[in-house]
């Protein structure tokens, strides 16, 4: 792709003149472009007004991207702008920011932060796009005004097969992405002052504020969007968004968690039995989630239930083959804390500046402000758990900002007068995102291979998971999908992991609650292979032929991992969309970089349909590939990937709900 850029001349304007694919036609964009947008003191800035051009410095990041950084002194001489652009290798795509500097001598308020503004050329495009919003899964017409699940969206135009990926770095409920929605244009950046979480911060005299990112791609001659969201998507957010879970050398493959059907019903025998059932199961990494504690907040060991502490119990569990996990809240105490006696000051206050619980209704809890003393409190409790105890997972768990079950835009944010990072509730919104994510770098500064799950309750929204939470934490908790031991968890658990990948890397995507020991429980492993494999439950009861069983899945995924990293890849199946009841659908995880291989896999849920085709991708045409099943080692044949691709293979499934993981292994041509 190429995009140009007119400089001001003298005392001018700045914008866009064309952003396009090399090649081939694109019918997008105007020659004439705002470029940015932002409010001080509700006062519009945009490319569009009189610029200064500054200077224009090189500029690389630490992820091979390289680029300029332009800056621009505005005509009232009040501001300084710095516009950054980056490209990265062997993929058309662009990573832009802004910073404003208050160059008066008054503090101002900077809100509505477009980083990108660009003008569609007619209604044609408006009229004839579909909004790819969601994670890019969800498609609708007209104008569209984007929300907190909007990391990514696809603006495609099926009549011109052409449009334009963006992906949205800024921070939970502060991300803001449009399309046509008061102008023909396309945005993306932070919230608007009008929004329901709006973006702000106080800029003192000659204090910057520097935004977050946002990427786009252009492409064309392309029939479905999806194949972007399944190729230059993934390539980038893998290799150059600088996301931790690229950073971790040995990925979980296979994790249990006591939180179903436990609790918080739980105690050191009781945890030392289910860690000795777990580990000869064959998982990897054991979680103790809620229960351990005397109270929130002071995060002391309950002495009743644990009475030799946990070091002892992370040792065992070490000495199983396991890596220990804990669950803490990160920003809640208790009303009879300690801590919360000694620091009311550290905590969020309401409107009428009253502790508050942010989670939800129960006034015997209070939700702390990172912008006080909380942030280096609960560094020094987590800190302890991972140096001393040599905890190496971390569930960090409830509200920080805002919470997924109070659905009142006021019942969010602090609104402390005297805190000390921010002076209202909208800047608190950013400031205790941001320091959160601090929190996290320097966790991992500390130990650079801690898995650190941020929970969709701490990211704040239902099942939100964002490219700003990858850059400071491994995975998600995104969901509780207990319920009978039936299909329905199977679906909700494919379902979940498709919507929001390839959009997100897979193995961030935490899904609970499935059971180990009830009826089903292999489908339940086959659907969790597309994410991250989690699984709760209550594994004393398992049979002797089930733990056998169980090993065999836990070595098989280790083994996949180990040959093809495929933990770091999912793609969708081709021709098989989200999974419905009466529908089959499927996964598969090649290593895209190699080509050596990967798992797929294929499920048959509800339908008339006992046999399917399916179409393998990514893999290299020329070269053959065996595939076989899971843990039998079926062989179904030697394929080249020119034939998976066009032609497929037949897959049959005898029961309405069933569901068959496959290897697909590249082999010596003959």
């Amino acid at each position: 792709m190429r995009r140009t850029i007119q400089l001001p001349k003298g005392t001018n304007s700045i914008g866009t003149t064309s952003y396009r694919p090399i090649q081939g036609e694109y019918n997008y964009f105007e020659s004439t472009n705002s470029e940015f947008s932002f409010e001080l003191n509700q006062k519009r800035y945009t490319g569009a007004d009189l610029w200064t051009l500054s200077e224009i410095l090189p500029v690389t990041d630490t992820k091979q991207g390289k680029g300029a950084i332009i800056k621009l002194l505005s005509a009232d001489k009040l501001v300084e702008v710095g516009l950054q652009y980056l490209l990265y290798p062997n993929l058309p795509i662009i990573r832009k920011n802004i910073t404003v500097k208050n160059l008066s001598n008054n503090t101002l308020t900077l809100e509505s932060i477009d980083v990108e503004k660009l003008s569609v050329t007619s209604y044609y495009a408006t009229t004839y796009s579909w909004i790819c919003h969601d994670y890019g899964r969800r498609r609708s017409l007209g104008p569209y005004n984007g929300d907190m699940q909007d990391a990514l969206v696809t603006i495609h135009n099926s009549d011109w097969q052409q449009g334009i990926v963006i992906g949205n770095e800024a921070s939970g409920i502060l991300k803001h992405t449009s399309a046509f929605w008061e102008d023909r244009t396309i945005c993306a950046g932070l919230t608007h002052r009008d929004g329901r979480y709006p973006f702000r911060k106080y800029l003192k005299t000659g204090e910057s504020f520097v935004s977050p990112q946002v990427f786009t791609a252009v492409y064309n001659q392309q029939k479905d969007p999806d194949e972007i969201l399944n190729t230059v998507v993934p390539d980038f957010v893998r290799k150059h968004l600088g996301i931790r879970l690229s950073e971790l050398v040995q990925k979980p493959t296979f994790v249990y968690n006591t939180w179903e059907p436990f609790n918080k019903a739980i105690n050191e025998k009781l945890i030392k039995e289910l860690a000795k059932s777990a580990a000869e199961a064959g998982m990897k990494e054991f979680i103790i989630d809620d229960g351990w504690s005397d109270n929130y907040g002071d995060w002391t060991i309950d002495k009743v239930k644990f009475p030799n502490g946990l070091k002892p119990l992370f040792d065992y569990i070490k000495s199983l083959g396991m890596k220990p996990g804990l669950w803490v809240s990160v920003g809640s105490a208790s009303t009879e804390s300690k801590v919360y006696k000694q620091h009311p000051e550290w905590f969020v206050l309401d409107k009428n500046q009253q502790p508050y619980n942010l989670h939800w209704e129960d006034s015997t809890m209070v939700t702390a402000c990172f912008s006080t003393g909380w942030k280096d409190y609960i560094k020094d409790v987590l800190m302890k758990m991972a140096l001393e105890y040599g905890l190496e997972y971390m569930k960090l768990d409830f509200t920080v900002v805002t919470s997924p079950y109070k659905f009142g835009s006021q019942n969010a944010g602090c609104f402390a007068q005297n805190h000390p990072s921010h002076r209202d509730r909208e800047e608190s919104f950013f400031v205790n995102y941001e320091a959160v994510w601090n929190l996290f770098d320097e966790l991992h500064k500390a130990k650079p291979s801690l898995f650190i799950d941020c929970t969709f309750e701490t990211m704040g929204g239902l099942q939100l998971i964002d490219y700003a939470m990858l850059k400071h934490a491994e995975g998600n908790w995104l969901s509780n999908f207990a319920g009978p031991p039936d299909e329905n968890v199977d679906l909700r658990v494919r379902n979940m992991a498709w919507w929001r990948s390839p959009a997100m890397p897979a193995t961030a995507l935490v899904i609970g609650n499935p059971a180990m020991q009830v009826k089903g429980w292999e489908t339940h492993i086959q659907s969790l292979a597309g994410a991250l494999p989690i699984m709760l439950g209550d594994p004393r009861k398992l049979s002797k032929e089930d733990f056998k069983k169980y090993r065999k899945y836990a070595d098989w995924l280790q083994k996949m991992e180990n040959t093809y990293h495929f933990m770091s890849f999912r793609q969708d199946l081709k021709g098989y969309g989200e999974p419905k009841e009466g529908y089959w659908d499927g996964f598969q995880r090649i290593n895209t970089d190699t080509k050596e291989g990967g798992i797929v896999g294929v499920f048959r849920h509800g339908s008339q349909e006992s046999e399917r085709r399916i179409f393998i991708n990514y893999l290299a045409s020329e070269k053959n590939y065996e595939i076989s099943e899971a843990i039998s080692g079926k062989k179904f044949g030697i394929y080249s990937g020119k034939k998976l691709a066009e032609s497929g293979l037949n897959i049959k499934l005898f029961q309405k709900y069933e569901g068959v993981l496959l290897e697909i292994k590249k082999v010596l041509n003959k």
